[in-house]
């Protein structure tokens, strides 16, 4: 196998670079189902009123969440996304919902998804209409936060559309102070980056201290092409956006859309493992009423979501690359280390990757116990800095492993490489 050359970027993982919201949310990734990427904008209830924005459809998703284990696997929010409302505000100036889509209102929605034991998230917009073109926000940040508490709602997803984007910060703060000053607990997830990004490196500080999560880049569509490029960009802008992560503030990139119709099971797999190695938000877009098993399984994998939401919250990153593979490695708690191999060729079968040239592979000393939990969980036994591990990664795959150090004396050696910062240096994948 040839042999590639790779740089590790400095990275600071000692502290977040700035204080979290302070409003007790979000302290690990969130975890739920939102509709936008597999439901649209579908709002044609005559035709399609299975799959319509209505009442019916997150009705019917809280019960499968109940019923089906998602509730008991950790996703716990059902979340509306744009299309909602009705297009034209109330007497007194409030949002108010589609009243042929949401007879009920969107309290009766928040009552019934609640008597679920799950939680509700709602979608609006900093800008004075939302992207489908519904009423936004903008000269009502104050009122709308009052209604989303009213309501009883959870969760708002703010969308950056028609605004000015030199007020986006602005806009953003001004919103954050009116949710926390109604004194309810509504988790704030931010497109703010997303929309700052084509005129300026965005503040970070800032964003971590206004939002419980954010949108750093473009849209997850459901196509490895999508969820690629996705990647390609965190990895690019690592250096930024990682330190700003951690309890209380994530960044999002966007979506699982695993169980709908454009990945491959290995490609599902990708998306899984990376979302958990990121600390991401697990927020998938799919139709839970229908979905293959095999998607089930792994959506609900406990090893995975273990990773997803370990009590250390630290964002994990690509430390290596090269012979089309890559390597991305997140700290964990107890001084443990999860390891992401991803096979980015897309022809040809499975190919083999020496664990043991993953940088954090070092934590293997003198002794650790390894455990693979993709493509097939399997317990791989006590190794060393030594030991030739060949994992088996196919087009598009990724092989998911933890790492524990056996020695105490070498955890306390070198716990600071985990926690504290990455000098820069090379390393080469075998």
């Amino acid at each position: 196998m040839s042999r590639a050359a790779c740089l590790l970027v400095i990275i600071s993982l000692m502290s977040p670079a700035a204080e979290a919201l302070d409003n007790g949310l979000a302290l690990k990734p969130t975890m739920g189902w939102l509709h936008w990427e597999r439901f649209m904008c579908n709002i044609d209830c005559d035709t399609d009123p299975n799959n319509c924005i209505s009442e019916h459809l997150y009705m019917q998703m809280a019960d499968v969440m109940v019923k089906e284990g998602w509730k008991e696997a950790g996703y716990e929010y059902v979340c509306i996304d744009d299309c909602w409302p009705s297009h034209q505000r109330d007497a007194q100036g409030r949002l108010q919902a589609d009243p042929k889509r949401f007879p009920g209102g969107i309290k009766k929605l928040a009552d019934y998804i609640h008597s679920n034991g799950l939680k509700l998230g709602i979608y609006a917009d900093v800008g004075d209409k939302t992207c489908a073109g519904y009423p936004g926000s903008l000269g009502y940040y104050e009122k709308d936060a009052q209604t989303f508490a009213d309501w009883d709602v959870d969760l708002l997803k703010f969308d950056g559309c028609f605004m000015n984007r030199a007020l986006l910060g602005e806009g953003y703060t001004n919103m954050s102070k009116a949710l926390n000053n109604t004194g309810r607990p509504i988790l704030y997830s931010c497109e703010w980056p997303l929309y700052e990004w084509p005129l300026k490196q965005p503040n970070y500080t800032a964003i971590r201290e206004t939002c419980n999560h954010w949108r750093n880049f473009d849209d997850v569509f459901d196509s490895w092409s999508s969820v690629k490029s996705i990647l390609d960009w965190t990895a690019a802008h690592q250096d930024i956006i990682v330190p700003a992560a951690g309890p209380g503030g994530w960044n999002d990139p966007d979506m699982l859309v695993i169980g709908n119709f454009g990945l491959s099971h290995d490609q599902q797999e990708s998306q899984m493992a990376l979302w958990a190695i990121m600390a991401s938000p697990l927020l998938m877009s799919n139709d839970l009423r229908d979905i293959c098993p095999r998607s089930k399984e792994l959506l609900q994998n406990k090893r995975i979501i273990d990773i997803s939401q370990d009590s250390m919250g630290k964002q994990g990153y690509r430390t290596a690359k090269g012979n089309n593979f890559e390597v991305w490695e997140r700290p964990l708690s107890k001084n443990r280390l999860a390891v992401a191999v991803l096979n980015k060729l897309e022809t040809g079968g499975p190919r083999g990757f020496n664990i043991g040239a993953a940088p954090g592979w070092k934590i293997c000393g003198p002794q650790c116990n390894v455990t693979q939990i993709l493509p097939q969980y399997k317990e791989m036994g006590v190794q060393t800095q030594q030991s030739k591990i060949i994992v088996s990664v196919n087009p598009s795959g990724t092989a998911l492993l933890t790492v524990t150090p056996i020695s105490s004396d070498f955890t306390r050696l070198h716990k600071l490489n985990w926690q504290g910062t990455f000098v820069r240096r090379k390393h080469t994948i075998l």
